[in-house]
């Protein structure tokens, strides 16, 4: 929920001439030529795009920690493609029509918020987690004193501790710290997190990997059923949650750059 939004705003400085054009083009007036302010539009439609709700996730082999394409990306009817990382490569490929005549089948404003938003939600290691809980949504938990689950503690409760403790409540100035980290802490391992192998456009699979290599290692890691998590867990899971903003805010401007030019 937050992460889209943050990992957005991370996105507008990093575009081309060439890309930031395309994206005023297609944005809709009523954004302001923002793209941050609708990277959570693709889950305002689930309800009205149900068809779409199989498309922000990737259910893995309890256990297995890895993720394979071929046998991962599938909707519980298992229709082959229908998983965070199709939905990715999907929307890439209708984005690359962009200027060209057969650009017209697409809705290509769609296009643009849905790729916004798969970006972020396949940085969010619980997007592509364990099969049996539906990626952490299962799982109830205490977020300090209040009620949860453990996919919501990822999506929205550390980022939302993270504000309230750091910035005032503030997510701008959350926002003005990443790009910060991006072009000084982190500035030597961006160029690894921009390449795309095999001259591909995005590559979804290889964030798909990482995101439940860190389910393991953070996300699932020493939680049970009605688990409380506090200062122990929020301090150690924050630069995760970090890393994970920054990566996709700079994969997504590099994909719209490699997309438009």
């Amino acid at each position: 929920m937050l992460l889209k939004p943050v990992a957005g705003n991370a996105v507008q400085g990093r575009l081309s001439g060439a890309a930031a054009a395309a994206v005023r083009d297609l944005l809709p007036s009523y954004a302001r030529s923002n793209l941050s302010s609708l990277c959570s539009w693709a889950d305002d439609v689930k309800f009205r795009y149900p068809w779409s709700s199989a498309l922000h996730y990737i259910d893995t082999p309890d256990g297995l920690c890895a993720y394979s394409y071929d046998r991962d990306c599938k909707d519980e009817d298992g229709v082959k493609g229908r998983c965070v990382a199709g939905a990715i490569n999907n929307y890439t490929s209708q984005l690359l029509t962009y200027g060209r005549s057969s650009a017209t089948q697409y809705n290509l404003t769609q296009a643009l918020l849905f790729l916004s938003h798969f970006i972020g939600d396949i940085h969010q290691p619980l997007h592509v987690g364990f099969t049996s809980d539906r990626g952490g949504n299962t799982i109830d938990v205490h977020w300090y004193r209040r009620k949860s689950v453990l996919h919501h503690v990822w999506d929205a409760n550390i980022i939302q501790t993270a504000e309230d403790d750091f910035y005032g409540d503030g997510v701008a100035d959350y926002i003005v710290t990443l790009t910060k980290n991006i072009t000084g802490e982190w500035s030597e391992q961006v160029p690894s997190w921009e390449e795309c192998g095999k001259n591909q456009t995005a590559c979804p699979d290889i964030y798909a990997s990482e995101s439940i290599t860190a389910a393991c290692d953070w996300a699932y890691k020493g939680v049970d059923e009605d688990s409380t998590l506090e200062d122990a867990y929020f301090s150690s899971r924050l630069p995760v949650v970090n890393l994970r903003l920054a990566q996709g805010g700079v994969r997504l401007a590099a994909t719209l750059n490699r997309i438009f030019g």
